[in-house]
């Protein structure tokens, strides 16, 4: 069946992936390699076998993306729901594995849907410090007849001492003031621009302005559970630096390891689906020319349903990076789009 032109969904098979994306992958790592061996690579393999492999405290920040417990197909390998004690033994044995590769000063963000959280939040206060938990909103989702749809995930924010790193300033979010507000006759919190009236707001644990990657979108693909690069971002920005190390253990196609390269950071990452692993290694070869994330902009992070606003700003942005004469094809962070 032919594809829509307008239909990015990367989904090709192995035999017809693109050229040098099979040969992008590491299919195993010998015991205790040095970190540089490992830096910006996708492992297919399991994480189970490969973690023991890995050196220590070497990870600034984990994005851990687990099956959820219930029943789920992944590349035609099924993922069974458990009994509570059951999943909870199983959230324990990965945590067995990721604590050694931690940092002192590791951040740690695990995803899970409402009921799996209840399941594992005991586990995870036993191991980390637990900081927050943020919910946010899937979109998507079908709805029930006999009750509320379920369109919202968990990311628990949990730190592996009470030393850590928080950049509140890079995931502030910017949204339209509808009532400004002056005095003295002067915007109060919020600055009037040519392209309207904005106002950076601190972030909360509640996100309602992320999409889930659709079939427009050049971010998507076929996994069945893929989160969204911008949500990805917003806790890369948030917890890390530029050249720390990001690893994902269940890094599926690859969203956060794309993520981490377009935000200047190092990433390992580690898939069991040979499949999805490729999906990932092309769309990081991809990132090698291409840094956009939807819905972060210029080093803002906007609303939904922005983009005429966004293309302003960078229009604004590439005009003045034009006039400084900055040769950069880089310009999301650089340029004040209040100035």
């Amino acid at each position: 069946m032919t594809k829509s032109a307008r239909n990015k969904t990367i989904d090709f098979t192995l035999e017809d992936a693109p050229a040098g994306v099979l040969e992008e992958i590491t299919s195993d790592i010998q015991e205790n390699p040095a970190l540089r061996d490992l830096l910006n690579r996708t492992i297919n393999g399991d994480s189970f076998k490969l973690m023991k492999k890995m050196p220590n405290q070497v990870i600034d920040l984990a994005l851990v993306d687990p099956p959820y417990n219930l029943d789920k197909k992944y590349d035609g390998m099924n993922f069974k729901s458990m009994s509570v004690t059951d999943y909870q033994t199983y959230t324990q044995s990965w945590i067995d594995y990721l604590k050694p590769l931690l940092k002192n000063n590791a951040t740690v963000y695990v995803f899970s849907d409402w009921k799996t959280s209840i399941d594992i939040a005991p586990i995870l206060q036993k191991n980390f410090h637990v900081l927050n938990r943020i919910t946010w909103e899937r979109e998507k989702g079908r709805g029930a007849l006999s009750n509320w749809k379920n369109s919202m995930e968990d990311i628990w924010f949990l730190t592996n001492s009470k030393e850590y790193n928080f950049n509140v300033d890079a995931v502030k979010l910017r949204r339209k003031v509808i009532a400004p507000y002056k005095e003295e006759g002067k915007a109060k919190d919020w600055e009037e621009t040519k392209s309207g009236n904005f106002r950076d707001t601190m972030p909360s644990n509640f996100w309602s302005d992320i999409s889930v990657p659709y079939w427009s979108m050049p971010e998507n693909t076929g996994h069945p559970t893929q989160k969204p690069e911008k949500l990805l971002a917003k806790l890369i920005l948030a917890s890390s630096s530029e050249g720390d190390v990001i690893f994902d253990p269940f890094s599926g196609a690859g969203s956060s390891l794309v993520t981490a390269k377009k935000l200047n950071r190092n990433y390992i990452g580690i898939e069991q689906s040979l499949l999805y692993t490729a999906w990932g290694a092309y769309r990081l070869l991809q990132a090698n020319t291409d840094k956009t994330i939807q819905g972060y902009t210029n080093g803002i992070f906007w609303e939904r349903n922005t983009l005429g606003e966004q293309k302003k700003a960078m229009t604004k942005a590439s005009k003045a990076v034009k006039n400084r004469g900055d040769n950069s094809d880089d310009i999301t962070t650089s340029i004040d789009l209040f100035s």
